[in-house]
C-alpha cells in the first residue's frame, strides 16, 4: 500500500532529524522544505518527528541554533588562550567573520535560512548576541586583569567591540562585503587595532554622577543588537 512506510533508513533521534532536514535544505531551499518531506527522507511517519520537533519552524529555528552554537565555542577557543589580547580579539573576530563568510559562498541556502532567523527571531539572536559580548567580555577582562588594557567597565567595552565588529559578521553585511569584493579582514584588523589602542590609553565609562547612564548604556546595547540585526537585513 502506499501510505506504508518501510524500516527508518537511519536511527530516529533529533540529532539525525536535523541533518535530515539540513540535507533537504541545502538540496531544495527552506520554503520546499517542510516536516512531511524530512520524514519521507527518514522513511518515517511526519508524527514521528513531532516527538523532537513540534513543527516545521522549531526545526529551521534549531538548524540556525546549531549554526551559532558552533560559532560560539569557535569564539571561546581565542579567550582562554596565551598572547597578546589585541591578537586574541582580532582572531576570534577573523574566524566568526570567515565562518560566515564560508556559510555564505560555499552553504548559500543555510546562510539564506539564517539571515531569516536573524530578522524574525530577534529573541535568538539576541541570545546569540548576548553569548558572543559575554566571550569578548572575558578576553577584556583578563587583558585588563594582566594590565594589557586599562578598562573600568567590561561590559560596556565589550559592548563597543560588539558594535563595532556588527559590520563583519552579521550575515546581511558579510554576503554584502563579500559581493563587493571588500578586503574585510585588513578592515577588521584595522578596527581591532584602533580599539585595542584606545583600551591600552585607558578608557573610562564610570564616573561618579554616570553610574546610571551607564546601566542605561548596556540596555541600549543589548537593545541594539536585535535593532541592528532586523533593520540591516531590512536594507537588501
Amino acid at each position: 500500500m502506499s501510505g506504508m512506510r518501510g524500516s527508518p533508513s537511519k536511527p530516529l533521534t533529533a540529532s539525525t532529524v536535523l541533518e535530515t532536514a539540513k540535507a533537504h535544505v541545502r538540496r531544495f531551499g527552506e520554503a520546499k522544505t517542510n516536516v512531511v518531506d524530512v520524514a519521507r527522507a527518514m522513511g518515517v511517519s511526519h508524527a514521528a518527528l513531532y516527538r523532537f520537533y513540534p513543527s516545521r519552524s522549531a526545526i529551521m529555528d534549531a538548524i540556525v541554533e546549531e549554526a551559532m552554537n558552533d560559532e560560539a565555542r569557535l569564539a571561546a577557543e581565542h579567550v582562554e588562550t596565551d598572547g597578546p589580547a589585541a591578537e586574541k580579539l582580532a582572531a576570534l573576530l577573523l574566524d566568526l567573520h570567515r565562518r560566515k563568510r564560508e556559510r555564505f559562498l560555499g552553504d548559500r541556502e543555510i546562510h539564506d535560512l539564517y539571515r531569516r532567523i536573524v530578522v524574525e527571531r530577534p529573541d535568538m539572536i539576541a541570545a546569540y548576541s548576548e553569548r558572543i559580548t559575554s566571550l569578548v567580555a572575558r578576553l577584556i577582562d583578563k587583558a585588563v586583569s594582566k594590565g594589557e588594557w586599562k578598562v573600568d567597565d567590561t561590559g560596556v567595552a565589550a559592548g563597543v567591540v560588539r558594535d563595532a565588529a556588527t559590520t563583519y559578521v552579521h550575515p546581511a553585511f558579510v554576503a554584502q562585503l563579500v559581493t563587493a569584493g571588500a578586503p574585510v579582514e585588513t578592515m577588521l584588523r584595522a578596527t581591532v587595532s584602533t580599539l585595542a589602542r584606545a583600551f591600552e590609553a585607558g578608557v573610562r565609562y564610570k564616573s561618579p554622577a554616570a553610574d546610571g547612564q551607564t546601566r542605561q548604556l548596556r540596555a541600549r546595547g543589548r537593545a541594539a543588537a536585535t535593532q541592528s540585526a532586523r533593520a540591516s537585513a531590512k536594507q537588501e
